[in-house]
C-alpha cells in the first residue's frame, strides 16, 4: 500500500537534494548593498536591505531569517558610514531596518510552529489511517493484490476509505469500500465495518450473511455514537463485498452496496462487474432487503479493479471539469501491452492517470485497489486488437 508521505518538513527549495533557501535573501543583500554604492547620492536604497530578512522569513528557518537580520543590520552601518554626513540615510532608516528584521524573526518563529503543527496533525492522520488498514502480504488467501491511497489535502482531515481481504475456511473474502463523510468519525466507522468484516468473513460460510452482519454493525454503531452524544446523522458507507469461492476458481460471489462497479481487467477487453443494484450500507431500512449476491465468472486471466468515488468523480482543471475517463484509460493501457493486466502495474496506471488527469489537485481520497487469483501470467493474446468497455 503506497501513501502521501507525511511528519516530514522540506525546505521550500531545493538543489541537487540540497537546501538552497538562504541563496535569495543572500542575493538580495549584495544586490541592495552594490546598488546602494553604485549610484550617486540622490539614490540612496540602503533602507531596502530591510526587505532581506521579511524574505528570509518567508522560506528559511528561524535562526536563519535573524542570522540574515543581524547581516542587514550590520551591512545597513559599514554601508551608509561610507558616505559623507549630508548624504547618510541616518539613524531613523536604521531603527527601520532593525525593527524589520525583529519582526521577520518573530514571522519565521510563527511560521515555522504552523508548519509543524500542520505536520503534526498530518501524521495522527496518517497513523490513524495504519491502525485501521493494517498491511496486507503481496500474496494474502490466493491472491495476488496492489493498493494505493491517495489523501486528498482538504484541511489535512482523513477520509473513510477501506479495504481489506480475509481468507478463511468458506474461501477468501474481499472488502472495498468508502464510508459517508470525514474525519475522526468516518474512520471510526470504517474501523467498526473492517472489525466486523475480519470476524464474519472468515467463520460465515454465506457472503449474505457477512453483508447482514456489516449492515447490522453499521446501525449498531450509529446507535452507539448517538448515545454518547455523537450524533453525525443517517452516516453511511458504499462498498462491494466479495467472495472467491475455493471450489469454483472461475467465478466470484459479490454483494454491491451502492458502490462504483468492478471492472474485470483481461487480455480481451474490459466489463463492468454487477453495479450497485442495492442502498449502502446503513440504509437498508429503506428498502427493507440487503443487496443480491450476484455469482459472476472471472476466467483466471482476469483482474478485479476497484476505485473508490474520488477516482470516477477526479475532474480536469481546463475549465470543462470532465470526469477522468477510467474505462477509457485502462482500455487502452491494456491493449497496447496485455501484461499490464497484473495488478501492480494496473494500480500504477489508474494512480497516474487520476494525478495527470486532476494535475494533482485531489478533491476527494482516493483508493485503487487490484487483485486476481494467484499464480497467474499473463501471455500475448493470440489477436491484439483494441480492447472493448
Amino acid at each position: 500500500m503506497t501513501r502521501m508521505e507525511f511528519g516530514r518538513q522540506r525546505p521550500l527549495l531545493r538543489l541537487r537534494g540540497r537546501s538552497v533557501a538562504w541563496l535569495p535573501p543572500l542575493l538580495l543583500l549584495v544586490g541592495v548593498v552594490l546598488l546602494d554604492l553604485n549610484t550617486g547620492e540622490d539614490f540612496r536604497i540602503i533602507s531596502w536591505i530591510v526587505l532581506v530578512p521579511g524574505i528570509a522569513a518567508a522560506i528559511c528557518g528561524v535562526w536563519t531569517t535573524a542570522a540574515y537580520s543581524v547581516l542587514s543590520l550590520v551591512a545597513y552601518v559599514l554601508v551608509d558610514s561610507v558616505w559623507p554626513d549630508q548624504y547618510r540615510a541616518g539613524f531613523a532608516n536604521f531603527l527601520l531596518v532593525a525593527l524589520g528584521g525583529l519582526l521577520a524573526t518573530l514571522a519565521a518563529a510563527v511560521r515555522v510552529r504552523q508548519e509543524r503543527q500542520v505536520l503534526h496533525i498530518r501524521d495522527i492522520a496518517e497513523t490513524t489511517r495504519r491502525t485501521v488498514l493494517r498491511p496486507l502480504p503481496a500474496h494474502w488467501g490466493g491472491l495476488e493484490h496492489a493498493g494505493v491511497y491517495l489523501a486528498a489535502d482538504v484541511d489535512a482531515r482523513v477520509g473513510g476509505d477501506f479495504y481489506d481481504i480475509q481468507p478463511g475456511p468458506h474461501g477468501t473474502r474481499l472488502l472495498v469500500g468508502d464510508v459517508q463523510g470525514k474525519g475522526l468519525g468516518a474512520v471510526e466507522t470504517a474501523a467498526a465495518l473492517l472489525g466486523t468484516f475480519r470476524e464474519a468473513g472468515y467463520h460465515e460460510p454465506d457472503l449474505a450473511t457477512v453483508a447482514a452482519r456489516l449492515e447490522t454493525r453499521l446501525k449498531r454503531h450509529r446507535g452507539h455514537c448517538a448515545a454518547l452524544g455523537h450524533d453525525e446523522g443517517d452516516r453511511f458507507a458504499t462498498a462491494v463485498l466479495i467472495g472467491f469461492p475455493e471450489d469454483d476458481p472461475d467465478t466470484v460471489e459479490l454483494v454491491n452496496f451502492g458502490h462504483e462497479p468492478p471492472l474485470a481487467v483481461g487480455p480481451r477487453g474490459l466489463r463492468e462487474l454487477p453495479s450497485g443494484d442495492g442502498v449502502p450500507l446503513g440504509l437498508g431500512d429503506l428498502t427493507g432487503v440487503l443487496p443480491p449476491v450476484h455469482r459472476v465468472p472471472l476466467a483466471a486471466d482476469e483482474t478485479l479493479l476497484l476505485v473508490t468515488d474520488g477516482v470516477t468523480e477526479a475532474r480536469d482543471d481546463d475549465g470543462h471539469g470532465a470526469f477522468y475517463p477510467l474505462a477509457d484509460d485502462i482500455g487502452r493501457a491494456v491493449a497496447e501491452d496485455p501484461r499490464r493486466t497484473e495488478p501492480r502495474l494496473l494500480v500504477r496506471r489508474v494512480r497516474d492517470g487520476v494525478l495527470r488527469h486532476s494535475r494533482g489537485r485531489l478533491e476527494d481520497d482516493t483508493t485503487v485497489f487490484a487483485v486476481r487469483r494467484a499464480g497467474h501470467v499473463v501471455r500475448e493474446p493470440p489477436e491484439r486488437g483494441r480492447l472493448r468497455a
